[in-house]
């Protein structure tokens, strides 16, 4: 275990059970989150190649516009 991970777990044992719990939730959720990622893209690395080369061929072609946060 890392420093930083036993000065967190530290400091969360200090926490009412509550707050441990729900603290523990988010971890292990952000936890399953990336493994779902992580396996989304290692069954799907053609695909994701080929949007980026699409991505960039449209880019490169000036078919693309930039993004403009003020009119989302």
């Amino acid at each position: 275990m890392t420093d930083l991970l036993e000065r967190a777990i530290a400091r969360l044992q200090t926490l009412p059970a509550s707050e441990q719990d729900a603290i523990a939730a988010m971890i292990l959720a952000e936890i399953e989150d990336e493994r779902r990622w992580d396996e989304s893209f290692s069954r799907s690395p053609n695909i994701l190649a080929k949007l980026a080369a699409s991505a960039m061929a449209e880019y490169r072609a000036g078919q693309t516009q930039e993004l403009d946060p003020e009119t989302l």
